[in-house]
């Protein structure tokens, strides 16, 4: 399995390899994650590639490892453990999972988290579908990340959806016992904090919020609300942090602009039993029945975020929804995903042999794009 993100920094993407590792080991398959790490390996069975470079996509920057060490090291594992299937994430990603496309060295299973467009889809258009050309079985994670690829490569996607290990999620820490508020993720513009920060002004001097992470936009926005004690910012944490915080906040709050293909970690509320409340975009929808199992409202608006928080902190009726929250949860376990990757490897193994290294489209082509 391999990832072009660094595992040894907090990510969507890397935790789901991670997870997804941990729970095909437990089905009896040997699994090896190859992917960057800045630091020791974060798990058993991970081969570092080096260091990432810090990269700007997706309106995000990415802890990418597109230089020629990393490739070479990629080449070298390939070549010397004789994978039977190999499994890449984010396929077209600069890096490790491009590098192992081209060489080819065992059938291909590949998963497309993205959603929304791409400058590099666009400009890159025969290169990338070249490259895709030469995976057996393409997933997405959902209807939204399938349609950005379909409609950038062509093709024929099978939509998985992203997993949670459920029995981690299952601990016994106390809820706080003020009214409280968490926020995780990256404080960037997308991730939508300066909204939550500007409801939070609407919201009860009782409430408190916990911000976990940082980013480009940390300075900015806790300059913002300077002075406000009700508000604490925890920076980075690690995995069983985020564990230990969700299980103790009253509500965990996504309130995204965009960008977001999948809804993991409002998955991952609901398993820790957890109100949820979160912007009202496409990837959510998918994880989340907008009433049920969680207040969506919509994307950018602090006045209806606010008011929603208040029905989460406040309404008689919410335990409903976390109770509603955790059977939904369970469709989307790890142990399950699992299984569907299993049968996926399987199909993949059972292609034609591996093709040699082709020639890949000639550069005129992007000659003719560029006038």
């Amino acid at each position: 399995m391999i990832s072009p993100y660094s595992l040894t920094i907090p990510g969507g993407v890397q935790n789901q390899i991670l997870g997804l590792a941990r729970a095909l080991r437990r089905l009896g398959i040997d699994v090896r994650v190859l992917g960057p790490c800045d630091g020791p390996p974060p798990d058993t069975g991970v081969t570092p590639l080096g260091n990432s470079l810090p990269t700007a996509t997706n309106g995000s920057i990415a802890p990418l490892a597109p230089d020629p060490a990393a490739q070479l090291r990629v080449i070298r594992a390939l070549r010397d453990e004789a994978f039977d299937v190999l499994h890449v994430h984010e396929p077209l990603a600069p890096g490790p999972t491009i590098t192992a496309i081209v060489l080819k060295q065992a059938p291909i299973v590949a998963t497309y988290h993205r959603a929304g467009g791409s400058s590099a889809y666009h400009y890159l258009s025969p290169l990338v579908r070249w490259v895709a050309g030469r995976v057996e079985i393409n997933v997405a994670v959902s209807a939204d990340a399938e349609r950005t690829a379909r409609e950038a490569l062509g093709g024929h996607y099978e939509v998985l959806f992203n997993g949670v290990e459920l029995e981690r999620f299952t601990g016994s820490s106390e809820r706080a016992t003020a009214p409280t508020i968490l926020f995780m993720g990256r404080h960037e513009e997308r991730k939508g904090l300066g909204v939550l920060l500007a409801a939070m002004r609407d919201l009860p001097a009782e409430v408190r919020l916990w911000v976990g992470g940082d980013g480009p936009e940390t300075a900015r926005l806790r300059g913002s609300v300077a002075g406000d004690p009700r508000i604490e910012w925890l920076g980075r944490v690690t995995d069983a942090q985020k564990i230990d915080l969700l299980q103790r906040a009253s509500v965990f709050c996504a309130p995204s602009l965009g960008g977001e293909s999948f809804g993991v970690v409002l998955l991952e509320a609901m398993a820790a039993g957890t109100a949820v409340v979160a912007a009202d975009l496409v990837g959510y929808r998918g994880v989340t029945r907008a009433g049920l199992d969680a207040l969506l409202t919509p994307p950018g608006d602090p006045i209806a975020l606010a008011g929603a928080l208040r029905v989460a902190l406040y309404d008689g009726t919410n335990a409903a929804r976390v109770a509603s929250g955790l059977e939904r949860a369970a469709d989307f376990s790890m142990a399950r995903l699992a299984e569907c990757y299993v049968e996926r490897y399987e199909r993949a193994g059972r292609t034609a042999p591996v093709a040699p290294i082709a020639r890949p489209p000639d550069r005129a082509w992007w000659i003719r794009k560029a006038r």
